[in-house]
């Protein structure tokens, strides 16, 4: 079997998560949020923020035991068995393959106003051959995206921070109206921190995985938390908990409210530049999962192949491509990060449980957080939006059909 080539080190395994994470999910999800939860986002916030550190020990110390492509898929079926591995491996490809139609939904509503569905169709098969190119191009290409997204992050946080008449900093101090609310609004920020996973999916490519990849996803995380809380204060102290709801862009509308009209062009190109990150990075994660479910045919077996020279599942990462363009050109994707969410928080809940049958040798991080984990993945997923919820379940039993169907074919021949 064609392996892939341990190429990244700490710093670019560290890159590649803050990219998949800082994307458009911090353009986006502010709004939802507070709509669902008005000033109590910053504790929704918070929430997201304990929910994801735990996840993120899980999934390193797993990470470091089981050092191959795969991420939660491959830990489930080893600590638990096969179907807990499929249900993470399709709860990560369905929900993130949604999140790459919404990114690049996103990255065009900014970079081309009118006409976003082309325009988005564009950068997924740019994208997409980026990937298909090697991953050392990914991770130099990423080092570029991130870059440019934290730069316009920091003016909007310094804009909506800065001194100025009218500023009401009461608006930054969290009010709780509904406690349900700011469940839900944890659930839909989650969508935002998600992509620490994308460092654990580099099993196979990173220069000693059992020391890089727990630093690389605690060091990612911690950078996109403290990035989330500036700028989520930020939009509250320039727009008031109403305004971040009812703003379409609520990053832009942060610097036209603070005085700083000049820097909206900035922001615009920040947001199409981390969606972009995202997407880049997304690709990647979801086309090596993909990679790992068909090694053991739980996925066409054909999707397992490995290109002899660029050594990367580009069979499997053209596939979810394909798809994406489909979604991309078919569907309004606005409600898709509470259906991604609903598909990533069940894929955690797996690591968490997973990690929590680990002997005491492989042990990295206590139990308790693994409980914790757990029980905030599926506090977090009963509470997200309704339609997202039934959409995840009725997708989730598709999945599950298919491969009752495949075992069955296979048993009878």
């Amino acid at each position: 079997m064609t392996t892939l080539d341990r190429r990244l080190g700490l710093s670019d395994a560290v890159v590649i998560g803050v990219g998949s994470m800082i994307g458009a999910g911090v353009f986006s999800a502010f709004a939802p949020a507070a709509q669902a939860a008005g000033a109590g986002l910053l504790l929704g916030l918070a929430l997201a923020a304990v929910v994801a550190y735990c996840n993120a020990t899980a999934s390193a110390q797993l990470a470091a035991t089981y050092p191959t492509s795969g991420g939660t898929y491959v830990y489930g079926r080893e600590q638990l068995g096969s179907w807990w591995g499929f249900l993470a491996g399709w709860g990560f490809v369905v929900g993130k393959t949604a999140s790459c139609a919404a990114m690049a939904l996103t990255f065009a509503a900014y970079a081309a106003p009118g006409a976003e569905r082309p325009v988005a169709v564009a950068a997924v098969v740019a994208l997409v051959t980026v990937n298909c190119l090697g991953v050392s191009r990914t991770a130099g290409l990423t080092r570029v995206l991130v870059a440019v997204s934290l730069t316009s992050l920091a003016v909007v946080a310094v804009a909506g921070l800065s001194a100025d008449d009218g500023r009401d900093l009461s608006a930054v101090v969290p009010a709780v109206d509904s406690w349900y609310g700011v469940l839900q609004s944890a659930g839909l920020l989650f969508f935002a921190f998600a992509g620490y996973a994308r460092i654990a999916t580099l099993g196979e490519e990173v220069r000693d995985p059992a020391r890089t990849i727990p630093r690389a996803v605690l060091a990612a995380l911690a950078v996109a938390v403290c990035v989330y809380a500036l700028v989520g204060v930020a939009a509250l102290a320039a727009l008031g908990a109403d305004g971040v709801a009812q703003a379409a862009a609520p990053l832009a509308a942060t610097v036209q409210a603070a005085g700083w009209a000049w820097a909206e062009p900035v922001v615009r190109v920040g947001a199409a530049t981390a969606s972009l990150g995202a997407l880049l990075g997304l690709v990647a994660g979801i086309g090596r999962t993909t990679l790992a479910m068909a090694r053991h045919d739980d996925l066409p077996r054909w999707l397992s192949a490995v290109h002899p020279r660029h050594a990367v599942p580009h069979r499997a990462e053209i596939a979810v491509g394909v798809v994406v363009v489909v979604l991309v050109l078919a569907t309004d994707l606005r409600g898709a990060i509470g259906f991604s969410s609903f598909g990533v928080l069940l894929y955690y809940l797996v690591a968490n449980v997973s990690a929590f049958t680990q002997p005491t040798e492989q042990r990295r991080f206590p139990r308790w957080l693994q409980v914790l984990g757990a029980v905030g993945c599926g506090l977090l997923v009963v509470t997200l939006p309704v339609g997202s919820v039934l959409a995840g379940v009725a997708v989730f039993a598709v999945g599950a059909g298919y491969r009752l169907a495949r075992r069955h074919r296979t048993r009878a021949g």
